[in-house]
Formats: structure tokens, sequence, C-alpha cells
């Protein structure tokens, strides 16, 4: 087929509308969803492409592919995302790296944890730990909150202190989107390495409830809900809980957490609809933070040891509120409005460093107690306009978005207070420090941007994407009188111009080739939560060279992409060589690589899904203090980055209602420290998984977890003198009814 013909641009126009409009069929039978119809990826038309204005939609009829989507093995290339971009383009149209992990994926893996559902995308890897939320995860050479952004629903949480902690159960999701690659010019300052977005259920108009009961071991318990349905003819709701209770298996791992929420969808008429939605979640993590190693090695003896105190308390509470407001005000005009409030409290009372004393000890200390107490407000608009610039089709996104963040600090900083037990056999104790719990300080932040982002088609092959984001925060601390130091205040405003340029080349209507050059920014630290040292530098620079090829084949059912990249970040914080008391903002960091996907789906019941990263991360310039004097890191892999990772997933529907998969999780090897002197071994981890439906209604499964009972270390502190461990062998059951 020639791609200059008419129906060249048809045919990938059609995947995109059948996808649109079953996701009408589902949502909303008595009013058309406006927006869920907008054009998804070559756009070839605007707002006509709406079920309620397009005269074409009638005639495609591909219906069936976009049919098979619901419970898909493989990705879908063709698909409308909502991360890589805001003009609703899939992957195959956007130039970047972008995939989504689907909600059947997420039930046939197993994959109940948001950290561990993204670690099967290509490149990342987790470095959780009960300080960051057990959220953080590493991708393209960077990690960490502030590098890799979390959204929820595309809603961003300025993270305070580095620490993230929603959301973190899949039970609501639909999907979960990943890109790969700076995003400050999508989302605001931060994103260096890529971001994470977690699409939750819509409410849908057809009555439907899925309960979920489940067992394993080390006492683990789960109960889930979820349903969805109609109230009346213009009003539908969708409410889900999920909980979540283990024992651990460490002593003292006890774990339980909570998420409900819930949503009501009020449709006015087919152009205006309203959606208010909230979420609960409350998590109590394991009070573990690792066992101390010595010159790298782990002594297999300490492995199920918890050296945390007895009365050791780790809780974090999040609520999100949001009201969405999507209005179709003209043919090809649609405006989007989203205004929220987000509020966070989280506590640690614990003791969290231990090293051993060489005499059969272990000594305690950091022994903290931290309060963190968050509001975020704020409101996001845009608009979207389809038309034709220059006699060729065009669609442009303009908006602008508003914050304010408040953030109060309460401590006993400087955290001191230290114990020395025996390595087995202890008595935990109890917390205690010589230091009071007071209000360290607080602080304000008001964030204001503006953005746009266009895509503009230069031929029938050929397309342009651009995006321009400027980015203002206005900053003010107040930091109160404690052993620490006197009062004091300050004020600081940070701003940032970011801009990226893309071009896809369709070869075919699925096969795609594409290059994009983009620009970032990172904070030096937390911008809400910024000490006044910290508050004299500007942002860290980014920008990233990406080029790739995308392919769909056999009607859907396998697809591939390779990606390759470059980034470099510029103006970390570095110590001045000839000062070591002296900081400097000279520093220099980059990575590049090549990443891979691929998925088929092959007959007899079989699929596979797997994909494979390799990279170089490096600080090209970087010095750091060790015992008062400087030590240049140039040339080192940065702390707790690992070079290669793989993952493959094979499933198998070997009898009618029945089905087994297993997949394979890869991590390279890590450091501990930047001087790269306590190496992280790599792991590899296997999991499995069977279900059978036993009726219509009825869904028996059963899930395991690192199946060689492999010892690993999720992530490390201290130089690499401590490792926290992953979890070993584990399995559950669940049994599934739908109504």
């Amino acid at each position: 087929m020639d791609a200059s013909t008419p129906l060249f641009r048809a045919r990938r126009l059609a995947v995109h509308s059948a996808f649109a409009c079953t996701c009408l069929a589902n949502a909303a039978p008595v009013f058309a969803d406006a927006d869920n119809a907008a054009p998804a990826a070559s756009t070839s038309t605007s707002a006509s492409t709406s079920a309620s204005t397009s005269p074409t939609l009638p005639a495609v009829n591909v219906t069936g592919t976009a049919a098979r989507r619901e419970d898909a093995d493989t990705p879908d290339l063709a698909a409308p995302l909502a991360t890589g971009s805001r003009l609703g383009l899939s992957s195959l149209d956007t130039p970047a790296s972008v995939e989504a992990i689907t909600g059947t994926q997420l039930t046939e893996r197993g994959d109940n944890n948001v950290t561990q559902a993204i670690t099967r995308a290509a490149g990342f890897a987790t470095d959780a730990a009960p300080g960051n939320g057990g959220t953080s995860v590493s991708v393209r050479g960077f990690s960490g909150p502030e590098s890799v952004t979390t959204l929820y629903d595309g809603l961003r949480m300025y993270a305070g202190a580095g620490t993230v902690s929603f959301p973190f159960d899949t039970w609501s999701a639909e999907r979960i989107e990943v890109l790969r690659g700076p995003a400050s010019v999508l989302y605001g300052e931060g994103g260096m390495g890529g971001v994470v977005n977690i699409v939750p259920k819509a409410p849908q108009r057809e009555a439907a409830t899925t309960i979920q009961l489940g067992a394993g071991t080390y006492g683990e318990k789960r109960v889930a809900l979820d349903t969805t349905g109609a109230l009346g003819p213009m009003l539908s709701y969708r409410f889900y809980l999920a909980d979540d209770r283990n024992n651990g298996w460490v002593p003292r791992g006890e774990s339980h957490s909570t998420a409900l929420g819930g949503a009501l969808k009020l449709d006015v008429n087919p152009r205006l609809s309203f959606t208010l939605d909230y979420d609960y979640g409350r998590q109590l993590p394991a009070r573990y933070f690792g066992v101390p190693v010595t010159n790298g090695a782990l002594d297999p003896a300490l492995e199920r040891q918890n050296y945390n105190v007895g009365n050791a308390s780790i809780a974090y509470y999040d609520q999100w509120t949001r009201l969405n407001t999507k209005w179709n005000a003209a043919p090809g005009i649609t405006l989007r409005n989203q205004l929220y409030y987000l509020l966070t409290n989280r506590h640690w009372h614990d003791s969290e460093s231990y090293s051993l004393t060489g005499d059969g000890n272990v000594l305690r200390s950091d022994y903290l107690e931290i309060l963190h107490h968050e509001k975020q407000a704020g409101d996001t608009l845009d608009a979207t306009f389809d038309g034709h610039l220059l006699g060729r089709q065009d669609r442009l996104v303009v908006g602008a978005d508003f914050n304010v963040i408040s953030f109060l600090d309460t401590s006993n900083s400087p955290y001191d207070g230290s114990s020395v037990v025996p390595q087995f056999g202890f008595d935990p104790g109890v917390f205690a420090s010589p230091d009071p719990t007071v209000p360290q300080f607080q602080t304000t932040t008001h964030q204001a941007s503006v953005y746009a982002e266009n895509r503009l088609e230069l031929t029938d092959r050929l397309a342009w994407i651009a995006g321009l984001r400027y980015d203002h925060l206005d900053y003010h601390r107040d930091t109160f009188a404690t052993v620490n130091g006197p009062a004091s205040s300050f004020d600081r405003t940070f701003a940032h111009t970011g801009w990226r340029t893309g071009l896809v080349f369709a070869l075919t209507p699925d096969f795609s080739v594409y290059a994009q050059y983009t620009t970032g920014a990172d904070g030096v630290g937390s911008l809400v939560t910024l000490s006044k040292s910290s508050s004299q530098f500007s942002l860290a620079s980014g920008t990233q060279w990406e080029a790739g090829v995308k392919q769909q084949l056999w009607g859907g059912r396998a697809s591939w992409t390779l990606a390759f990249y470059q980034i470099v970040k510029r103006d970390l914080l570095s110590v001045d060589p000839s000062n070591p008391d002296v900081t400097q903002q000279v520093g220099k960091q980059s990575s590049r690589g090549v990443e891979w996907t691929g998925a088929v789906q092959l007959g007899g019941g079989w699929s596979i899904d797997a994909n494979a990263s390799l990279l170089r991360a490096r600080y090209d310039d970087f010095n750091e203090v060790e015992n008062g004097q400087s030590f240049s890191r140039a040339g080192n892999v940065p702390y707790d980055i690992p070079e290669q990772t793989a993952n493959v997933w094979l499933d198998w529907a070997f009898a009618p209602g029945w089905r087994a998969g297993a997949g394979v999780h890869y991590v390279g090897r890590r450091f501990g420290d930047n001087a790269n002197t306590v190496a992280i071994p790599s792991y590899t981890l296997i999991d499995a998984s069977a279900s059978w439906r036993v009726t219509r209604n009825l869904t028996l499964a059963l899930y395991l977890r690192n199946l060689t009972n492999r010892v690993y270390a999720v992530t490390t502190q201290n130089d690499g003198g401590e490792w926290l461990l992953g979890a070993p062998r584990s399995g559950w059951v669940t049994a599934t009814m739908k109504f």
C-alpha cells in the first residue's frame, strides 16, 4: 500500500478511532464521551472523529482489533497513551520511548504492588526503601523521586524530602504507562530519567462488580473490591477497596496497607462531563531497613535478622481529591480542567543505621523520629485545537497549571542515640533519643507554568511533534529555633524554560522511525524542602538525544521497539578539589544506552513479552568529600544504578479456562557508593503463575515469587555498608469473583 494514499492514513486512524469507540461504548451508552473520542495517533482528523460528529467512523470496521486489546497478552503500539505527550498520541506516533503495562498483564503476573509492576518495563529497576516511601525506581542512569517522577492519572505531587508514598496498589489501575527520558517539558522540573503514570479505572455505565480474596505465605491476607455502574441516565460511579496484610519474613516485619476510593461521573450532555475522584491510602510498611555487611560481603547468617527497635513505627497516609471537567466547546476544540487537593502525612520512629563492630555485636544508630505534613492545592487547564496549518492537519494543546504546596517537617534532628545488640537472639529494645521531636521548618512553594505542544503532519508520512514549557517557582522557608541553630527565613525563585522537538516517519501504517531532542531540569534536591545552603544553586539542566524504531506486526499480535539515547545532566553539586569545604555547581553526569522491547502472540495459546536495556552511566565531572579530603569520582558509575536489566514473561493458555505463566527479571551489578568500592551483585528472579476459570464468574489463581529463593539487595545505604534485602520465596492464592 502506498503511504501517500488516503487509505494509508485511514488504516492507522481506523485503529485509534476503533479504540476510542470501544472506550465510548463501555463508558457511556447514553452520552458519548467527546474527550475519549478524540483521535489518538496520526490525528488525521480533528474533533470530527468523535462519535457524534465523524461521518467516517461508521465505515471503519476494525472493532475486532480494538476488542482484542481488552484481554491482550501483548502491548498495542497503536493504542492511545496519556503519558508520552498531551496530544493523545499512540506509541507509534510518539518520538520517545513510551509503553503501557495493561490491567490484564497486572492480573496475569500477580503484580499487586506498583513498584513491582514498573520494574517489568524496559530499563526500570527498584531502589525502594522506607525512607523514599517504597516507590523509588531508576531508569536510564537516574534514580529517586526527583529524577523519576510518579504521576497518578497524570497528576503529580511535588515530593517533600524525596518521599513519594502514593499510589502503591495496582488494584485501582486500568494500566500503568511509563515514559523513558527527560519529561520536564511535559510535567515540570524533574523527571530526568523518566515518568511513571498510574491510570486509574474510570466509572462505567455497565454494572460490574469484582471481589477478590487471597491468602499466602508469611500470613498474607488480601481482600479487594471493585464495583461500577450507572446511577440514573446521567450519573455513573466507581468504588474500589484493597486491603493487604502480611506478617513479614523477618522478625517484626509486619505490614498492612489499605487503598480505597472512587469516582462519580456526570455526563451533562454529549459534550460536557464532570468527574469527582477521591482516593485514600494508608500504609504501615515493614519496619525493616536491612542488615549490615562488611566490605560488600553479606554474612548468610544475618539474612533473616531485623535490627530495628521493638517499638519502631513507619506510617504513610495519603488523600487525593480531584474534580475533572471535559468540554467539547466546538468542533475541533476540547477544554479540560482538573482542580485538586492532595494531602500526605508520614511518620518514621525507628533506628535506621546498623554496622558490625567486629566482636559479634551490631551498633545501631540514627535514632530518628520524623513527621511530614504536606498539602498541595492546584489547578490544571488545557485546550486542544484540531485543524489545519498551511494546508496540513495539525493538533495543538496549550495550557497552564498552578500549585500551592505547604510542607511542615517535625523531627528530633540531629538524631542522636545509639545502642549495641548481639547479632543473634537479642532484645530489640525501645526507641530512645536525647533529642526532642519538635517542628524544624516549614515551607510554602508557589508554582505556575504555561505550556504548549503541537503535532503537524508535514507530509502523509512525516509528522513533527514539538513542545515548550515555562515553569516559575517561588519558595519560602521558615526554620525554627532548635538545637540545630537559631530561627531564620529566606526566599528563593526558580525558573526554567524547556523544549523538545521530534520527527516521526511512518514507513508503513505500523512501522515508524523517529528522532527527538529534548531538554530537562532537575532540582539539586527536593524543591519543596530545600535548605538555605542548597537554595543558592540553580536548577540542574539536562539534554537528551534519542532515535528509534517501532513496529507492529500480524494485525497487532506482535510488536517490537528499539531505542538509542544519550542524556547529559550538568550543574551537579560538586566539591571544590582545592577546598573540600566549598561546594560548586559544576558537576556533570551522562548516560547513553540502548533499549529493546518485543512481544508476540504465538499459536497454541503461547505469548512472550520481553525487554532488555544496556546503558553506560558515568560521572563525567564530580568530586565528593571523604574524611575531609576531596576525591574525584569522574568515570565512576552513579550510586545504585544497574547498567543491565532484562525481563521475559512467557504465558500459555493451554486449555479452555486454564493458563500458566513464568517470568524472569534480571538486574545487573550496581555499586553501593560513588567511589565504586562496594559492588552489589547482580540478581535474577524467577516468578510463576497459574489460573483456572472455574465458572463464568469465578477464577482461582496461584502466584509464586522468587522460585529459586535468591538472596538479593533491593537497595543499599551507608555507602554500601547496609543492604535492604528482598523477600525470599513466597506464594499466594486468590479467588476472584465477577458479577
